[in-house]
C-alpha cells in the first residue's frame, strides 16, 4: 500500500471520462471512442488507481478468461503521480489478484514500459514466429 492512494477492481469506481481522456491521446489506442472505452471497461477486469481525494490517477485492465490466459492493456499512472512506485504497485496488485492465479500465460504490448514489466517476470517472447495478429491500426479514426 501507499499512503494517500487506493486500488479498486470495483467498475461503479472507474471514472469512465478520466479514463477516456488518457486513453484517448495514447499511442496505443489513439482516437478510440468514449463508448468503445466504456466497453472495454465493462468487458474487462480493471484496476483504478486513485488519490486520496478519490480521483482516478491511473488504471490497468486484463482482458481475460480468469483460467488460462490474460492480457494487459491501457496501463497509466498520470504524469504528476508518476516517480512514487505507483506503477509497481499498480503491477503488483495485479499479478496477485486471486481471480489471475494459475493463468498459464498473460500478454502484453508496450514500446517504453519494458523494464518495468521485466521486474515482474515479464519477458520478449519466447517463440515470437508461433504469434500472429489481426492488427486494424486506424479503427479508431
Amino acid at each position: 500500500m501507499i499512503k494517500g492512494y487506493k486500488i479498486s477492481c470495483k467498475k461503479e469506481d472507474m471514472d469512465l471520462v478520466a479514463i477516456h481522456n488518457y486513453i484517448v491521446r495514447s499511442y496505443w489506442a489513439k482516437g478510440i471512442s468514449l463508448e468503445t472505452m466504456n466497453t472495454a471497461i465493462k468487458n474487462s477486469l480493471c484496476f483504478g488507481l486513485f488519490n486520496n481525494m478519490n480521483e482516478q490517477i491511473g488504471f490497468a485492465r486484463l482482458i481475460t478468461d480468469q483460467a488460462t490466459f490474460a492480457y494487459l492493456s491501457d496501463v497509466y499512472v498520470l504524469e504528476d503521480h508518476r516517480g512514487q512506485g505507483l506503477s509497481k504497485w499498480l503491477l503488483s496488485e495485479i499479478i496477485k489478484h486471486p481471480n489471475l492465479q494459475g493463468l498459464r500465460r498473460i500478454v502484453l504490448a508496450t514500446s517504453d514500459a519494458h523494464g518495468l514489466y521485466q521486474q515482474f517476470g515479464f519477458q520478449a517472447l519466447g517463440a515470437p514466429e508461433k504469434f500472429m495478429e489481426l492488427h486494424q491500426p486506424n479503427i479508431y479514426k
